[in-house]
């Protein structure tokens, strides 16, 4: 852990993410149905989106998340396949002008296709990607809470779910402030839940074994992710990549913590660079995770 974070959450909302970690009614020995995130294999969707997707299902997986639009697909093309071929499609990641700007109609789109979480998958402010890589103010973070409370209330009273998916961005400290630290401080446990990417998190510094203790009830889903020790700490969104169990995560320590908190939802993703390749590295994970997860 990076820094304290003892004194951050009160009231109410402290009493709901401060659940005791032995406390928590997920024991070491429940299973999570591992699904993939489809931005791991998105260059093969582009090429040939059914013979992916049936490569991606020899491989094991039987739940997705994916973004409304998927390689071209619509929402609506895609609940069609994902149900013809025997996924479970029931999450999604958004961002930008999606949640900034076109709340309301994302939300419609994701209802009327069956999904039941939307998830955040990058800082909303500053509006200009190239100025959140150079670093957001504390004010700017405190902005994305904000707008991550309301989003996951009107979100709530839709039927649907919020959640925030990190990066290593979230753990460039200003001065004395973390932003993962002030993103878990300032939004509502209620309304907000974290996607914690496990490899982002060490990416960044991290440990996320100590985050899954402390706020066990504050995450509702993983990203099973694996990084080689090149480059790291960093804060700039940069890692290479390994398979699951090839990397130096240490998931024998990882997996029971997830277990034991309130993770309802693990996704395996991968990002670039690929070794061998993306489909590779995704039956490659699968075969080691069988069994542990």
């Amino acid at each position: 852990m990076m820094t304290n974070r003892r004194d951050f959450l009160t009231g109410a909302a402290a009493a709901f993410a401060a659940v005791p970690f032995a406390s928590m009614p997920a024991m070491a020995q429940r299973h999570l149905l591992l699904g993939l995130q489809l931005y791991t294999v998105r260059a093969d969707l582009a090429k040939d989106y059914e013979g992916t997707l049936k490569q991606v299902k020899a491989a094991g997986v039987r739940k997705l998340q994916a973004n409304l639009t998927m390689s071209g697909r619509t929402s609506q093309q895609q609940r069609k396949l994902y149900d013809e071929m025997g996924f479970i499609w029931d999450s999604i990641h958004a961002g930008g002008d999606a949640l900034r700007a076109n709340l309301q109609a994302t939300i419609d789109e994701a209802k009327g296709v069956g999904i039941k979480n939307i998830t955040c998958s990058f800082p909303l402010y500053p509006a200009d990607r190239a100025v959140i890589m150079k670093g957001p103010t504390v004010d700017d973070w405190k902005k994305n809470a904000d707008a991550f409370n309301k989003i996951g209330d009107l979100c709530k009273k839709s039927g649907l779910t919020l959640g925030y998916h990190n990066h290593n961005l979230e753990f460039r400290k200003i001065g004395d402030v973390l932003p993962y630290d002030l993103l878990l401080k300032e939004t509502d446990p209620a309304l907000v839940s974290m996607e914690m990417d496990i490899g982002w998190v060490v990416a960044g510094g991290a440990d996320p074994v100590a985050y899954l203790k402390q706020y066990p009830a504050r995450y509702s889903s993983v990203h099973i992710k694996d990084l080689k020790n090149e480059g790291i700490p960093n804060n700039n969104m940069k890692m290479t990549s390994a398979i699951i169990g090839k990397g130096i995560i240490d998931w024998s320590k990882v997996l029971p913590a997830i277990k034991k908190s309130g993770v309802k939802t693990a996704y395996l993703e991968i990002e670039e660079p690929y070794d061998p390749s993306p489909l590779g590295m995704v039956k490659a994970s699968f075969d080691f995770m069988k069994g542990k997860i």
